[in-house]
């Protein structure tokens, strides 16, 4: 006898299986959140304490960084050393003083310590001339220091040296080690400049 009662019981093998394939679903949709959680946990860490990336605004750095260059930030380095002569960092702007922007790109030219200063549009270091093979002219706004770097503190100026280019430790002071958030180590965009940023450093002369 056949019937149409929509009622009816639905077999036990069907019920199953319906259930079995809705578990499933919700089981895939699980493993899915906890891997996009966990992606999401190791950029954020990775971000944080590991590096990132940061893009040049302005001329205070050329000849060496250009405006609009890309910049791949190494953090983790300075969490296990410390900053040297030639690093150029990222720094937070110790007292506001471009307002507008939280982060700058210097370079350290003074350590903790050493006493700097400028005479006759050169650089010096504990009295000694700094050969600075990045810059294409003397510095240009006239003598400052000499500035000893206290414990703990880095001297940083801008690789560009024309006149009211960069704003630097000469206006803002020393920078307390914990403003530098990371090294600058590679420029990834333009094409054309893709590379390292290690070949010239200063030196300090005899």
């Amino acid at each position: 006898m056949k019937t149409n009662d929509r009622n009816a019981a639905v077999p036990a093998e069907l019920s199953e299986e319906a259930g079995g394939r809705t578990s499933g679903i919700r089981s895939e949709a699980w493993e899915w959140i906890k891997s996009i959680a966990v992606a999401l946990a190791i950029v954020l860490v990775v971000h944080t304490f590991v590096f990132n990336l940061s893009t040049v605004k302005g001329n205070s750095m050329l000849p060496t960084l250009e405006d609009g260059e890309w910049l791949f930030i190494n953090k983790i380095g300075f969490l296990l050393g410390k900053p040297d002569r030639g690093d150029i960092v990222i720094l937070k702007d110790p007292h506001g003083a471009l307002g507008f922007r939280e982060y700058l790109v210097k370079r350290v030219v003074a350590l903790p310590g050493e006493t700097v200063e400028a005479r006759n549009g050169l650089l010096y270091v504990d009295g000694h001339e700094v050969s600075e093979p990045y810059t294409d002219v003397r510095i240009e706004d006239g003598d400052f220091g000499p500035v000893k770097v206290p414990d703990g503190h880095y001297f940083v100026m801008g690789d560009n040296r024309h006149r009211a280019a960069s704003t630097d430790s000469r206006s803002f002071s020393t920078v307390p080690e914990e403003l530098i958030k990371g090294k600058a180590q590679f420029v990834l965009w333009p094409i054309h400049k893709i590379g390292g940023l290690y070949a010239e450093t200063p030196e300090v002369l005899p």
